[in-house]
């Protein structure tokens, strides 16, 4: 996967949805993705968790293939889940190596050394991660938390990188500023 082109797709829409109409620190952006990460806990403590295989079935197998019934299936099948919030926190990241001009491509995901997440809660983990993104000498490290959520998601058999990818379309498909929202 080159994280390099979701990088760039995360950033692009987020400036055509609003997201980067001023100037924000990085402290900022690192807050809004220990938010997403929250989000996955209380997905978690209310058993919400995707169904991929019914997604699949309803979206893929079915027609038609419009945007309307993406929106249906994700929202039915994908949204307000452990899943989505944990694609939400690295599509926040990739939005922010856009933003930042980082080179996520440069980092070796595959031999660096992350947490092991497999003996710990879900909670935990998101504990752990937030850690990472609060400690100054780890928190500006965009590739680090990556890393680590694409360990946790490892741990658990998640496939973040296609959850990623529906929640990148889902986002695409949002009006400008969904919701309103200030930032």
């Amino acid at each position: 996967m080159n994280l390099n082109v979701l990088r760039d797709k995360a950033y692009r829409n987020a400036v055509v949805h609003g997201w980067h109409e001023e100037n924000l620190s990085n402290e900022h952006f690192l807050c809004l993705v220990i938010s997403e990460l929250m989000e996955a806990v209380e997905a978690d403590r209310k058993g919400r968790h995707a169904d991929r295989e019914s997604f699949i079935k309803h979206y893929e197998d079915e027609e038609p293939h419009d945007s309307a019934n993406f929106m249906y299936s994700f929202t039915r099948f994908i949204k307000g889940t452990v899943e989505e919030e944990l694609a939400d926190a690295c599509i926040r990241l990739l939005d922010f190596a856009g933003l930042r001009e980082y080179d996520l491509d440069s980092f070796d995901y595959e031999g660096s050394d992350t947490e092991d997440f497999s003996e710990m809660s879900l909670t935990e983990s998101m504990y752990r991660i937030c850690v990472y993104a609060t400690d100054r000498s780890y928190g500006k490290d965009i590739c680090i938390l990556l890393n680590e959520i694409f360990a946790f998601c490892r741990s658990r058999n998640i496939a973040i990188f296609w959850y990623i990818e529906q929640k990148m379309k889902y986002n695409e498909l949002r009006p400008y500023k969904h919701g309103n929202k200030k930032y």
